[in-house]
């Protein structure tokens, strides 16, 4: 099944096997229709340092951050790794990118496209891949994730939209992995789905540097959505005896429910 293109008051959705993947509006990139990319949004303005940014995003579908970086960080070179060679034909073609903009989309799975970057070579790693609506389980590995520390170097950024039932518990073993990786983590939710209440989308923060949770937080507090902070620590007290996924132990996100908005 081939991508659909659903219009509303001009913000276009891009449904992809019965999964929204993407919203875009082209006259305002700033408008994100759905909270988590809105979470992934908030943590760029607050953790990431000023200017532009060299970006590397695993998963393109509509390239809704993508515009929204262009935009706001004018000539920040991104890399884009979209496997689905004819979705991305299908969104350049409904959804031109904006003039002067520096998006490169590498017809690549995440794994052998962060592969093949070289070390230290990003300051911003963000992770929005899906398919058949679930969170492939290779691109949560530590593994993999160890991977994507090799490309950011000491300072860089990883930032992750990750989907989970009730309780978090997959989640968990992500946290695990990246605090393992990385030593700093914490999640950016609604404060339904970081309490475990219904199954949502939170976005992981890690880095090898520092949080500034508080920075973090207070921006969260403002959000014109009920959203909150967890450190990692957090997660893996709520959630204890989560293990991190390995190589050998790959598992994708849950299942998520019947199309309804819940991602919007």
């Amino acid at each position: 099944m081939g991508a659909r293109f659903e219009d509303e008051d001009g913000v276009v959705t891009v449904v992809l096997d019965g999964h929204p993947q993407s919203a875009v509006d082209l006259e305002d990139p700033t408008v994100l229709a759905f909270e988590y990319v809105q979470h992934l949004a908030l943590a760029v303005d607050v953790l990431a340092p000023e200017g532009r940014l060299r970006t590397t995003h695993v998963g393109g579908a509509g390239l809704t951050l993508a515009r929204w970086l262009h935009h706001t960080r004018p000539g920040s070179p991104q890399i884009v790794l979209e496997p689905d060679a004819d979705l991305t034909d299908a969104v350049r073609r409904e959804l031109p990118l904006p003039r002067g903009h520096r998006i490169r989309v590498r017809p690549q799975r995440g794994e052998e496209g962060v592969g093949a970057l070289a070390d230290g070579s990003a300051d911003l790693v963000v992770l929005d891949a899906y398919a058949d609506g679930r969170v492939p389980g290779a691109l949560v590995t530590t593994e993999w994730l160890a991977d994507v520390a090799r490309v950011l170097g000491p300072d860089g950024l990883l930032l992750a939209n990750l989907a989970d039932e009730r309780g978090l518990r997959w989640v968990a073993r992500v946290v695990a992995g990246a605090q393992e990786t990385f030593g700093n983590v914490a999640l950016v939710g609604l404060h339904e789905v970081l309490k475990g209440r219904r199954f949502g989308n939170v976005v992981l923060v890690a880095s090898p540097a520092p949080l500034r949770l508080f920075d973090l937080r207070r921006a969260c507090a403002s959000a014109p959505l009920p959203t909150g902070v967890l450190t990692g620590e957090d997660v893996l007290r709520k959630v204890p005896g989560s293990r991190p996924f390995t190589a050998e132990d790959p598992e994708s996100s849950p299942e998520p429910p019947h199309r309804d908005g819940w991602r919007r």
